[in-house]
């Protein structure tokens, strides 16, 4: 019988491989499901029951995603010298991750364009220490 080894990696798997296209589109994806919500009232009751539902539903899928790709970024991507570098970067991923939270609770505009723009300045850091 073959014993396996365990390996230490800095991640799950270490790939290497680390990007931000699902974290803008996943926010993107938050702000187009509140507006939806919010136009519903226009439909019949059945219908409504059931886009409204799913749209939650994709709404809560999609604000947990980003909560998971700041968390990957935040405790796998980023080094002690980023946070050295970067005034603020753990508080801007803390802040970003909590703000998926309130989007998660409300079914505001406002709260999810925050959202977006919190995540574009995470990409924005993110993609500056790629260089």
């Amino acid at each position: 019988m073959k014993l396996i080894k365990t390996a230490d990696a800095h991640c799950d798997i270490p790939c290497g491989i680390y990007e931000v296209d699902t974290l803008r589109n996943s926010a993107e994806t938050c702000r187009r499901m509140v507006e939806i919500l919010l136009d519903l009232q226009e439909l019949q009751e059945h219908e409504h029951y059931n886009t409204f539902v799913r749209t939650v539903m994709n709404k809560e899928k999609h604000a947990q995603k980003v909560k998971d790709e700041v968390c990957i970024l935040w405790t796998d991507y980023f080094k002690p010298e980023h946070f050295d570098e970067i005034d603020g970067l753990h508080d801007t991923l803390r802040k970003t991750a909590k703000q998926a939270s309130v989007v998660k609770q409300t079914v505001s505009v406002e709260e999810a364009e925050r959202l977006v723009e919190m995540v574009k300045s995470v990409s924005d850091i993110f993609l500056e220490t790629k260089k």
